[in-house]
């Protein structure tokens, strides 16, 4: 039953409590006197996002409707919801959320102009307000005169959906409606569900005019040649592309068009779990006055974070938009990449740290996406589990995966980009028994395969796997180079590595149309 009058959004936007792109000042007074936040000791503020501090992506939809139906891969990532569903779902949103105070960030996806998209977000937290202007990208005051957003995210994290009515999962829902270019997010107050809708609203529309959109982070060295980071949460994506000798390109997410590579973001959400000045400087010190701190716990007293505590989630985070960092490359675009690399944490411990790919294993990787649950991360897992993620993204990618693979490959073709695989996870043993990998040697491998260093060097295969192992590597032990070689019971490495390559096997069973020769990329099972 309604309860009053059906309302549009340009209705209640004209509301008295409704505020339109306030400053990062006003948005952090607002923030703390609405006792949503406080201030930490830097300057940063704080928010909890109390039930889920992750996204949910069983309660993520797209309208199923004529302009997107044949184009989306249906299924358990993208779900499809009825037009009828969704209108009566807005609905109800918008005469909730009418008469209340009300926060408006009008900015852009996308730092190319030429492929950026103009957005609007509309928020019932002043810190939700605060995380959406520093991540996406801040218009100037000439650029918002003529400001008019082609697609809107409205998030009401305090309506909660009803599934009988709404046709949700749950009380949270994350949905895409691309026929009326809107999101419609509630029932959740994790602020990273804005950023990713978005992400995959890209996703959807940038391969459409030849761009490949892509789940990673990008920085460029002193003489302008780029390189890209794809790894899935945990693998060291931002840790790694934050290098003090390279410009910050972005941490999480690219474009890459005829011309070059281009952030779709303008600032950084990093994982801050276990933090420290001295491994990660640039990200430490970036949490300052305007940046938005996700479920880190602070003194009571000194108001100082403490980085180390997870007694709210294992996922921490900090928004800052991208100039916080000293050396970011602003606006973000840059040239062609030269250099790929696919970051794994593998917990089997069986992968070596830098591998060398070929194009046809480099399609297998990427279509794979792998990294590894840990054991005592979630209930019932007590040892490494697999975890496949296609295209290192498949939660936000809305077209078939072999869309974003064929874009990728013909571009390390036309560009002639070296692409490596980096396992940044276990050596010596699996999780448990071996170590992670050590962080300055991930570094200086990296730093070699960025420099050509690596070019100069012999390789050999690995024997499972197939991929190509350095011999030698600058800075770096020779005897980790061949993961085999740090494992105390040889025979108990090979049992595991064949493990592992069984598992690749069995996940691109699914990729049955995929050419032959990139099947045959697959690591040798028995």
């Amino acid at each position: 039953m309604e309860t009053q009058t059906n309302k549009e959004l340009k209705d209640i936007l004209k509301g008295e409590n409704v505020h339109f792109n306030l400053s990062v000042a006003q948005l952090v007074e607002m923030a703390v006197l609405r006792k949503r936040s406080e201030l930490t000791s830097t300057g940063a503020v704080t928010a909890k996002t109390g039930k889920y501090t992750g996204r949910s992506p069983k309660d993520k939809f797209i309208v199923d409707e004529p302009s997107v139906h044949d184009k989306i891969e249906w299924g358990t990532v993208n779900q499809p919801i009825s037009e009828d569903k969704f209108d009566k779902l807005y609905q109800d949103v918008i005469n909730y959320l009418d008469g209340k105070e009300l926060l408006v960030f009008d900015g852009f996806a996308g730092a190319d102009q030429r492929y950026r998209l103009p957005i609007r977000v509309v928020n019932e937290f002043a810190w939700h307000n605060l995380f959406v202007h520093q991540l996406f990208i801040r218009p100037t005051e000439e650029e918002l005169k003529t400001h008019e957003p082609q697609f809107t995210v409205i998030s009401a994290p305090t309506f909660e959906a009803n599934p009988e009515i709404h046709g949700t999962n749950s009380e949270t829902f994350i949905i895409i409606n691309f026929a009326k270019k809107v999101v419609l997010i509630g029932g959740t107050r994790y602020a990273g569900e804005m950023k990713k809708s978005i992400f995959s609203v890209m996703n959807y529309l940038l391969p459409q005019q030849n761009v490949l959109s892509m789940h990673c982070s990008a920085n460029m060295g002193k003489d302008g040649d780029v390189a890209l980071f794809f790894g899935l949460s945990g693998t060291g994506k931002t840790t790694l592309s934050a290098d003090p000798d390279r410009k910050l390109i972005g941490d999480d997410e690219h474009g890459w068009s005829d011309d070059g590579v281009f952030n779709i973001e303008g600032g950084c959400y990093a994982k801050c779990i276990n933090l420290s000045a001295e491994k990660e400087p640039e990200i430490f010190n970036a949490i300052k006055f305007g940046s938005v701190l996700e479920n880190v716990v602070i003194d009571e007293n000194t108001r100082e974070a403490d980085y180390d505590d997870n007694s709210l989630t294992e996922n921490t985070r900090a928004a800052y938009p991208l100039h916080y960092i000293p050396n970011a490359l602003i606006p973000s675009v840059a040239g062609h990449p030269n250099v790929v690399i696919f970051l794994t944490a593998d917990a089997f411990g069986v992968l070596p740290p830098i591998a060398k790919l070929t194009k046809e294993q480099a399609m297998f990787h990427f279509l794979s996406g792998y990294t590894s649950k840990l054991a005592g991360t979630e209930r019932g897992v007590t040892e490494p589990e697999a975890t496949f993620s296609t295209c290192f993204g498949a939660p936000f990618l809305p077209l078939p995966p072999r869309v974003y693979a064929e874009m990728l490959g013909e571009k390390i073709d036309k560009h002639n980009a070296q692409v490596y695989l980096v396992n940044t996870g276990w050596s010596g043993g699996p999780y448990g028994v071996g170590k992670r990998m050590n962080l300055p040697y991930t570094r200086a491998m990296i730093t070699a395969a960025l420099n050509h260093e690596l070019d100069k060097e012999e390789f050999v295969a690995h024997p499972v796997f197939g991929v190509l192992m350095p011999k030698n590597c600058p800075g770096v032990p020779s005897d980790i180079l061949n993961p085999r070689n740090t494992w105390a019971d040889k025979e108990a490495y090979d049992v595991q590595a064949k493990k592992l390559a069984s598992l690749f096997v069995k996940n691109f069973q699914k990729f049955a149309d995929m050419p032959e020769n990139i099947k045959n990329a697959a690591p040798k099972a028995e």
